[in-house]
């Protein structure tokens, strides 16, 4: 597992410390997957499946996991994409910052 993805789990357990009613998937460009569920945040296998994937390059997750980026500017932007249910995006998104 690459440093990103480690310091990216821990991070996001931290901020869903609370935990989350859904599941999404960060695809981290080059590093890795990460999963955000009712069991907690854990790095994902290849056949992990999710309610949505968010999609982006391993700085912009770093800015939006710092509260540097706002998930959403991220996503107008088109420096994050997605996949699958917005309404699960835009609860995660509220969640982050």
């Amino acid at each position: 597992m690459s440093e990103i993805i480690t310091a990216a789990v821990a991070a996001l357990s931290e901020k869903l410390s609370g935990g989350f009613d859904g599941s999404a998937k960060f695809d981290i460009e080059g590093e890795g997957a990460i999963i955000v569920d009712g069991s907690g945040v854990r790095a994902a296998d290849d056949g992990d499946d999710a309610d949505v994937t968010l999609s982006a390059d391993a700085e912009t997750f770093q800015e939006i996991l710092a509260g540097e980026l706002n998930p959403t500017s991220a996503f107008m932007g088109g420096r994050l994409r997605l996949d699958g249910d917005m309404g699960t995006a835009m609860r995660l998104g509220g969640m982050l910052g």
